[in-house]
């Protein structure tokens, strides 16, 4: 898969770009405005992650002609600015996602593979399972090593959420943003209070769910 970078900041965009190499995908960096928009029109991407602020033509204009144009790139846009005003902007332009910097790469990674689904438009599966944790969407039903076991709405969503990312980590804020669907303050404990209520029920033992201090959760198959 091909994404394209469309970055002013040096430092940022070096960080965005290794990381996705690292992750397999071929990866395309343009420095400004008027460079994103030339790849974009020249090349067929997978998906986009554009800087909001840049020189040129800024990114929300950029976004603005490739729609115009009838390309439907995935676009997560960057920006510092975090108000609910400047995220509407960034979806009005054409954007599909919104991340605020500073964040972490994990986040930005996650983002972006989920926009690429939507976009590839690939069948949702009605079943997860991570070793011996299995959860049925449809019957709402969980299992831990054969045994069926009960959890609150908001649990089973943690669960839920865990079981799509296995083996990679996810941050609090990733958590808040998908079991309470809106942004918490990033200090608040609801996270961690939660977490030890899922664990209590799924991972008594601590083989499976593991805390990565300073980052967040991996959730691992049982060993």
């Amino acid at each position: 898969m091909r994404v394209l970078v469309v970055e002013d900041d040096a430092k940022i965009a070096s960080f965005v770009v290794k990381g996705l190499k690292q992750e397999g995908y071929a990866v395309d960096h343009a420095p400004d405005g008027d460079t994103g928009l030339a790849l974009a029109a020249s090349t067929a991407y997978d998906a986009a992650v554009v800087d909001v602020m840049l020189p040129g033509l800024d990114g929300l204009s950029l976004v603005k002609r490739v729609r115009a144009a009838r390309n439907d790139t995935p676009v997560l846009f960057l920006s510092a600015r975090s108000g609910v005003e400047d995220r509407v902007r960034g979806l009005q332009a054409g954007g599909d996602d919104y991340l605020t910097k500073p964040f972490a790469f994990a986040e930005l990674s996650a983002r972006l593979q989920a926009l690429i689904r939507r976009a590839s438009r690939a069948p949702e599966a009605t079943r997860l399972t991570v070793g011996d944790v299995a959860l049925d969407l449809v019957a709402r039903v969980v299992t831990v090593a054969g045994g069926p076991v009960e959890l609150q709405p908001r649990e089973f969503s943690l669960l839920e959420y865990l079981l799509r990312h296995p083996g990679r980590p996810v941050t609090k804020t990733m958590i808040l943003e998908h079991v309470w669907d809106y942004s918490f303050d990033p200090q608040t404990n609801v996270v961690d209070v939660l977490m030890s209520r899922l664990r209590a029920k799924v991972d008594p033992d601590k083989s499976r769910i593991e805390t990565v201090r300073g980052v967040g959760y991996i959730f691992r198959a049982h060993a």
